[in-house]
């Protein structure tokens, strides 16, 4: 048995790993961002599409840079962004969650709280459509492809997976309108289930994809509030209006009941079926 050496060992700590992936791919991300914004801001075109162009390509850094970064780090091939199987993934996960979402919103209109008061032009959705591809790409990346894949390796699935969730759900009570319970709800309804779509198909695409769905249905087509930002441009314009209970108030749909019922009865089905098929990864303790 090769035996390593103090530095390989530090190298190998999961703890060093997540550090050292997260600086690599934000930097990246960042310095990305800066510049293409410089770059775009001396053409012609629109701000929306100068936006959607930075989005592009910072979400195009942000991969390359963890495939990189990964690959030499790891001396493995990248297979959680395989291409094969890319178009199920997108399109299985695109409908989870454009239904999830659907089914949330359905709730708040089946209340008498959801009314529709206009329709756009289809270009208003631009904005929220960059918005929401760049969020899922980047944020899947940090934290289901380095935070919660890193973690499992150790402490298994169910321990990464709550873990992670708790992380995901705090790093949003930093937005406007957040509380203690909103941030829970994210947890639950969002932590859990992307956390659950990668463990199912060892695949960052499919929670991208589901992330991507519901943040896009949410704010660029239903009109609602996402995670307590401020309202984008959207294809339908809304009022949603009635108990917070149900419409999740300031904070958005994400912050009601029935997002958190119908996100977790998601969860479970896709942690029974990886159960059944083998692929939860036991603690270290228990190998």
């Amino acid at each position: 048995m090769e035996t390593l050496t103090t530095k390989q060992k530090i190298f190998n700590f999961p703890l060093t790993k997540i550090i050292l992936g997260l600086i690599a791919c934000l930097l990246i991300i960042n310095i990305g961002q800066f510049f293409a914004g410089k770059l775009l801001l001396q053409t012609s075109l629109d701000k929306d599409y100068r936006n959607l162009i930075k989005g592009i390509i910072v979400c195009g850094l942000a991969l390359i840079s963890y495939i990189d970064f990964f690959k030499y780090y790891e001396k493995r091939t990248i297979t959680e962004l395989a291409v094969k199987g890319l178009a199920r993934n997108l399109i299985i996960g695109i409908l989870i969650g454009v239904v999830l979402q659907s089914l949330t919103i359905l709730v708040i209109y089946l209340n008498g709280d959801y009314e529709i008061l206009s329709v756009n032009p289809f270009s208003f959705i631009i904005i929220p459509l960059t918005i929401a591809f760049t969020a899922a790409i980047i944020e899947e990346i940090l934290v289901r492809g380095i935070l919660f894949r890193i973690m499992e390796e150790k402490l298994g699935s169910y321990f990464a997976l709550i873990i992670s969730a708790l992380i995901f759900g705090a790093l949003h009570l930093v937005n406007e309108h957040s509380t203690l319970l909103s941030a829970l709800c994210i947890t639950i309804e969002a932590g859990l289930l992307l956390g659950a779509a990668f463990i199912y198909t060892r695949n960052l695409w499919f929670p991208i994809a589901i992330h991507f769905a519901w943040n896009f249905m949410q704010s660029g087509i239903f009109g609602a509030i996402t995670s307590g930002n401020a309202k984008t441009n959207s294809l339908l314009i809304s009022k949603i209006q009635g108990s917070e209970f149900i419409t999740g108030g300031d904070f958005g749909p994400e912050g009601s009941v029935q997002a958190v019922i119908f996100c977790s009865a998601a969860s479970i089905i896709l942690l029974a079926l990886s159960r059944k098929e083998n692929k939860i990864i036991k603690p270290y303790w228990k190998k």
